[in-house]
């Protein structure tokens, strides 16, 4: 409640951390949801989700940026970005999810969790995923919108399924 007053009382006007702020909303849906089912939350799931959230909704202003054009300047936020700055943030957050996810699926607490030390045989999926988002974001000027790429389009479907079902397939 109070990050969603905060970014409707100004702060979505502030560059970056607006994105911040959104990403900070997403991140408590899923401390919430480590809660709901009472599972201790990995950090190393946890700095996934952020730098996950970072990204799309880095990916998220990109596609904005493009969109509006020549009338980018006229949204306050918008004009403070640019292509190059998003470009960056979009890599670090990009290389944040991959290494995070990483260290996540070969840490001894997840080792142990699962009762597999295979589940990093499922990042090479992780990796594609995130390079076809930004495939998607630069040559098909998508991304505004990352519950529709991942139904739309048939690469990131397919490969959150395959993930989905490789994930499944080791830990059980």
């Amino acid at each position: 409640c109070v990050i969603n007053l905060a970014y409707s009382g100004g702060l979505k006007q502030v560059v970056i951390l607006d994105v911040f702020l959104i990403a900070a909303g997403f991140m408590l849906r899923i401390l919430a949801g480590t809660v709901g089912v009472d599972i201790a939350p990995s950090h190393w799931l946890l700095l996934t989700g952020l730098f996950l959230t970072l990204f799309l909704g880095f990916a998220k202003r990109r596609a904005e940026w493009a969109a509006a054009g020549d009338e980018a300047g006229s949204r306050r936020v918008l004009a403070q970005y640019g292509p190059e700055l998003l470009d960056h943030m979009l890599s670090v957050a990009a290389a944040g999810v991959v290494m995070s996810y990483s260290l996540y699926t070969v840490s001894p607490e997840t080792i142990a969790r699962h009762g597999t030390s295979h589940l990093i045989y499922t990042v090479p999926l992780v990796l594609y995923g995130i390079f076809r988002y930004i495939h998607l974001l630069h040559h098909r000027q998508r991304g505004e919108d990352p519950a529709a790429e991942l139904l739309l389009d048939p690469h990131m479907l397919f490969t959150f399924l395959a993930w989905l079902a490789l994930t499944l397939w080791l830990i059980t």
